[in-house]
């Protein structure tokens, strides 16, 4: 499968992208939960917790174009945390890598994750899977697809989901846009933020 694979609505990308082989400096892992995101109020998927709901900037300008590029960004400025871009052309969104399994270079992992006290928590949440990969903010705007990219994307069959609310959103906290393979502890514990509504008083 191609990029194109993923020019469609983000929780059918989001869908696609688990059991995705993504390599990075010499690390491969199986992606193993997602979360999408949508666009601005008049795109076809309003997402108040998107980055790109405010229209395009410097930063999330790639969100508003080709699927299957990188779209990275610094969460609370520390953590790089990695983006797959989807929809059609000049239209804003994109799924957040949560959680993926270390197939290949488990070494080079551990060593870029020497606070992690277990192979599965290598690359547990956006940024230790950044780190564990050795994806970096210049990353912002890789074509995944092509083989020659620091970081690279392989779509595999997709597998059965489940699914409940993103993670740490303070809007659209309801939204059932977050996406695992059950069965792995890779995946990420739920987390409320405290800053949003009561569960069921949000999007």
């Amino acid at each position: 499968m191609t990029a194109r694979a993923l020019a469609t609505d983000p929780v059918t990308a989001a869908r696609r992208l688990l059991g995705a082989t993504l390599s990075s400096r010499g690390v491969s892992a199986v992606v193993v939960e997602v979360e999408a995101y949508g666009g601005p109020p008049e795109g076809p998927w309003p997402d108040t917790a998107s980055h790109s709901y405010r229209g395009p900037g410097m930063r999330n300008a790639v969100m508003f174009g080709r699927a299957g590029q990188l779209y990275t960004y610094l969460s609370h400025g520390i953590h790089v945390c990695a983006n797959v871009v989807c929809g059609p052309d000049d239209t804003a969104a994109a799924v957040l890598l949560r959680a993926a399994v270390v197939v290949e270079g488990v070494e080079i992992a551990r060593a870029r994750r020497r606070t992690a006290k277990a192979d599965d928590a290598l690359a547990r949440g956006p940024g230790n899977l950044c780190s564990a990969l050795g994806i970096v903010l210049s990353d912002n705007g890789t074509d995944l697809f092509d083989p020659y990219s620091p970081v690279t994307l392989e779509l595999n069959t997709p597998a059965d989901a489940a699914g409940g609310p993103r993670v740490g959103v303070s809007k659209a906290a309801d939204r059932q846009w977050r996406f695992w393979l059950p069965g792995h502890s890779e995946v990420s514990a739920y987390r409320r933020s405290p800053r949003a509504p009561a569960a069921g008083l949000s999007d």
